[in-house]
């Protein structure tokens, strides 16, 4: 028996319409296979809080094997899981094709959505996963639900924890009046028809965080395509679904990857690529479709299109050249690379591209932040999520940056609140910005 390969990881497509998917004896044998091994080589152990839960659960049973451990305790292991995928992309040794054949995060997607299809999600959950029709009710009062969501707020927070698990100390992010599809209809940039890449065209895949709660990334995205010769128009049809995949809904997922891709293929058939503005919808157009709907064709053609904005901005820089004015920024950037980005396995392109930037002074930070988007502001895992992410606090901190960069966006908010959290003084900077904001700053767009 061999530990690792020498051929690429890859992965199977979700049976998730198969009976045997949602089979509990299936599923119990699954995970102590799966179980058993990790236990044996425990190189995950500080990733995320799942493996953690699992040795120890194991350590302290009677026999001190998986023998002794009782399958109704493996969901403590399950529910730490964020679905980051750093253990299938970055650290596991027995990913297929390994004979061993080991995906950790599907497995606990699996579990979840067996435990979806019996007694489906909890209040909180449903409410907190509709994030169109939050954004779209929070953008009618953006003031009032800023108020609401704001840190110390003593009368609304005990509430939102009460009513929706919210931790009432968890940073929220906020809500805009006027999306950027609305931002971008109204004011579209001029294109720079001398730049090496004109002739490029885009669609800007506005993301449901892009849209309602930080335009800012994508006129900043829009701005600098535009420098750089690129047609762009945006289009957002509705969320990528992955708030549902970490409630195990894959149903509903899949209903919205055949939605988006019928109204987007259309622009693709025209050549346009599709530019996704947060590496987590980046990462479900590109790979968790298809693998949830391998034989849809619009999925597919989706998939080869898309493009993480940093991956864009990158090719271009690579085939065609970048449009001159890039400035060199006043200080240092702390950047963390995004777990959803480095699933993606393209590469750490934010930090590639931030390289391209004149005299650029980079402190990259490649470890999860410990948000793991609902899941890091419930009450449940809130410290937890804090725990997680402290290394990457500590480091951001003594990095003394000017700047703090995160491809996402809740990340940044997190590991801005690891900061201040440290106990050793303020924390350098007050606010995370997105790789492509930064870049839009260097050529004196924002």
């Amino acid at each position: 028996m061999t530990e690792g390969s020498l051929d690429a990881p890859v992965r199977h497509p979700l049976a998730w319409d198969d009976p045997d998917f949602t089979d509990p004896d299936k599923i119990d044998a699954e995970l102590r296979r799966v179980f058993d091994i990790c236990h044996g080589c425990r190189r995950c152990f500080n990733l995320c809080d799942s493996f953690p839960r699992l040795f120890d659960l194991i350590d302290e049973s009677e026999s001190g094997e998986l023998d002794s451990v009782e399958s109704k305790d493996f969901k403590p292991v399950v529910d730490a899981c964020t679905l980051c995928d750093l253990c299938f992309m970055t650290k596991c040794p027995y990913v297929p094709p390994h004979e061993f054949d080991l995906d950790f995060p599907h497995l606990m997607l699996r579990y979840r959505y067996a435990e979806f299809k019996k007694q489906g999600a909890a209040f909180a959950d449903r409410q907190l996963t509709e994030t169109d029709r939050n954004g779209r009710l929070a953008g009618m009062m953006p003031g009032l639900a800023n108020w609401a969501n704001r840190e110390g707020n003593s009368l609304t927070r005990p509430l939102l924890e009460k009513t929706l698990d919210v931790h009432h100390e968890a940073a929220l992010p906020k809500f805009h009046g006027r999306t950027f599809k609305a931002r971008a209809a109204a004011a579209p940039p001029q294109v720079n028809r001398e730049a090496p890449a004109f002739g490029r065209k885009a669609v800007l895949y506005a993301t449901c965080f892009a849209n309602y709660n930080n335009p800012s990334i994508g006129t900043a995205t829009q701005a600098v395509l535009a420098r750089n010769g690129v047609e762009t128009r945006v289009e957002y049809p509705r969320c990528c679904g992955m708030p549902h995949l970490e409630q195990g809904d894959i149903e509903r997922v899949a209903e919205h990857a055949r939605e988006v891709s019928r109204a987007l293929v259309p622009l693709v058939d025209e050549g346009y690529h599709i530019v996704a503005l947060v590496p987590s919808c980046a990462l479900m157009l590109k790979f968790e479709w298809p693998l949830i709907l391998p034989e849809d064709e619009n999925i597919k053609k989706l998939s080869a299109a898309t493009r993480d904005v940093t991956e864009y901005v990158v090719e271009i820089a690579k085939n065609e050249g970048l449009a001159d004015g890039l400035k060199p920024l006043d200080g240092k950037v702390a950047l963390h690379l995004a777990c959803h980005a480095r699933a993606q396995n393209m590469g750490a392109k934010a930090a590639e591209m931030l390289r391209l930037i004149p005299d650029a002074k980079l402190d990259v930070i490649e470890r999860c932040s410990g948000h793991g988007g609902s899941w890091g502001v419930k009450k449940e895992f809130f410290d937890i999520a804090l725990k997680v992410g402290k290394p990457v606090a500590r480091q951001a901190k003594k990095a003394e940056p000017t700047y703090l960069s995160s491809e996402c966006p809740l990340a940044g908010m997190h590991i801005v609140q690891g900061m201040e959290r440290l106990g050793d003084g303020p924390a350098p900077v007050q606010e995370s910005r997105h790789p492509i904001e930064l870049f839009a700053m260097a050529y004196g767009l924002a």
